[in-house]
């Protein structure tokens, strides 16, 4: 999808519908910079608002997605298009979210493993190091990034 062709068009039809971007955002309840950066070309609006964002603009999310108005003999033929490239995105987001988990994952176990070495360096005994207060704070710290990275992974 064309981000900046995508915006050109919200702002053609913010315009027609005689709306400013501040009285568009306020429609859609969300900051008048978002609007900007739809219309810059920086940004897509959120899935969550993209029914009433068209129903605003008095467009169909196929014409939204699309960057223009569709034709009817077209419309089939965009939707399908629109949909493939939807799907495009979202498996790039999910890979890119694995790859997050892996890195938080490889770092975790880094961590980990240089808390043990530096533990057993600088300290006599195992008993009471191994869960000193940085070292805890550190191990757990990245654990739970590696599990916030692979539950994002999984939901998307």
């Amino acid at each position: 999808m064309n981000q900046e062709k995508i915006g050109k068009f919200i702002a053609e039809c913010r315009k027609k519908q005689n709306l400013t971007q501040e009285q568009l955002a306020e429609k859609l309840n969300i900051t008048y910079k978002a609007v900007s950066k739809w219309e810059c070309g920086k940004g897509l609006p959120d899935a969550s608002i993209m029914l009433d964002l068209c129903s605003i603009l008095k467009i169909s999310v196929n014409d939204l997605l699309s960057g223009e108005s569709i034709e009817i003999k077209d419309y089939q033929n965009n939707a399908e298009t629109n949909l493939v490239k939807l799907k495009k995105q979202i498996d790039k987001m999910r890979k890119n979210f694995k790859i997050v988990s892996y890195f938080f994952g490889i770092i975790t176990i880094i961590m980990f493993i240089g808390n043990m070495v530096l533990n057993s360096i600088y300290h006599d005994s195992w008993d009471n190091t191994l869960y000193s207060s940085i070292g805890l704070i550190v191990s757990f710290m990245s654990c739970l990034f590696w599990f916030a990275a692979s539950i994002l992974s999984f939901k998307y």
